[in-house]
């Protein structure tokens, strides 16, 4: 019976045949079943996922490896981001932000990890990138280097490195990231540098990459190679000399476990229990452009907030404060910007199950099942459960404000 089962969290508890008594017909004693079945749902809870969480965090490790590849300089332990990449390998999307020959190719191995990891399961990936500038004529030479790269980083791993890819097989797995991804299924959700211009400056970057199942994200690892393993603040941040290179992984009902990207064994993180708004501290994007400094500025001034801002690019800043580095994380794109899930599906998990919070402006919670864009009112607002109602009104007071003048 137990191995029919083959499920961890159910015990079973039998009666021997020879042990059994008869019970009387007239008997008002309830009849207890042979066997009774107990549900351990934390249990249940560990195991799910496991597997996908494991290809994440190799697909996300793999993926900085080979964005840590493209550098001219090398630090102790890790890559060192180059300051001036090849300018055929930097080129500029539709919305004026960059792409570079790293974001193809941490798409590339991301793509090519997830589906030989899963041969038999239909693979839906909602990604950022996509292969056509790198279809075009002019471009033969970046994907020829492209190539190279991805073969090179998926041959550190001996899993992955007995066949290399063809030109042709990275377009196609850089394209695999096509998806609308949506309420029903399983849907990874990938950025493969959230964070460019960091990457461009060696600044703060992230691989995000995340798994929505029926609309809901159920895990998500960051990777941020630039980031110290120890907490930063804005008087360290810059000149900081600890070493870098962090991965954070966080399971549905499981918490978030932050190691090195070196291999160092987890540890469990979690936002801080501060309540004190005077006491905080608040990230926001290094780039104006991203958000609203201003209105940040305005937020901190009603909680009271005495601390500067900690400015950095990407994802890396869900990472920070899931282990207490801040107390809270604002950002008010420009209006017209619309949000994509890539942009906060990983750093979401990430932070919600170090303890913390995140909703839009409006306080409503972030719904990632409507496809590639997450549509928030006005801003979205990170921190932990003591901070949030404070929070929130702030942000609504200085909202309504600004909307007045």
């Amino acid at each position: 019976m137990s191995t029919a089962l083959g499920v961890t969290g159910y015990k079973i508890n039998s009666l021997r045949a020879a042990d059994a008594k008869p019970i009387p017909i007239n008997s008002t004693k309830a009849i207890r079943p042979a066997f009774s079945l107990r549900f351990n749902s934390s249990s249940i809870v560990s195991m799910a996922y496991e597997k996908e969480l494991a290809a994440a965090q190799k697909a996300a490790s793999l993926a900085s490896r080979l964005c840590q590849a493209i550098s001219l300089s090398l630090s102790l332990l890790f890559f060192k981001v180059q300051k001036a990449l090849l300018q055929s390998d930097v080129q500029s999307k539709s919305d004026k932000s960059p792409v570079t020959v790293a974001d193809y190719g941490s798409q590339a191995v991301v793509s090519y990890v997830l589906k030989s990891e899963f041969p038999s399961e239909a693979f839906s990936l909602v990604a950022e990138e996509d292969a056509g500038d790198l279809r075009k004529d002019d471009a033969r030479e970046t994907l020829e280097r492209l190539t190279k790269l991805v073969n090179d980083t998926l041959a550190t791993d001996e899993t992955y490195g007995s066949s290399p890819l063809s030109p042709e097989d990275v377009l196609s797995a850089i394209d695999c990231g096509k998806s609308e991804g949506g309420s029903y299924g399983r849907h990874w959700v990938l950025d493969p540098i959230d964070g460019t211009k960091g990457f461009l400056r060696g600044d703060q970057y992230a691989i995000a990459l995340a798994l929505l199942h029926e609309g809901k994200v159920v895990l998500g690892v960051l990777a941020c190679p630039n980031l110290p393993l120890a907490s930063i603040g804005s008087q360290t941040l810059q000149l900081s000399q600890d070493k870098v290179g962090c991965l954070f992984s966080a399971k549905l009902g499981a918490g978030t476990e932050m190691q090195s990207l070196d291999g160092s064994p987890p540890v469990k993180v979690h936002v801080t229990s501060t309540e004190n708004p005077e006491e905080a501290s608040f990230f926001e994007s290094y780039e104006a452009a991203h958000s609203s400094h201003d209105l940040s500025s305005t937020i901190a001034k009603k909680l009271g907030v005495k601390a500067p801002p900690v400015r950095i690019d990407s994802q890396a800043k869900y990472g920070a404060l899931s282990r207490g580095d801040g107390a809270i994380y604002l950002r008010f794109p420009h209006k017209g910007y619309r949000e994509k899930i890539w942009d906060h599906a990983a750093g979401y998990i990430v932070v919600t199950e170090a303890g913390g919070v995140a909703s839009d402006a409006a306080g409503k919670p972030l719904d990632f099942s409507k496809g590639r864009y997450l549509d928030v009112d006005t801003g979205i607002i990170v921190t932990n459960h003591k901070l949030m109602p404070s929070l929130l009104k702030a942000v609504q007071e200085s909202l309504a404000e600004q909307a007045s003048s």
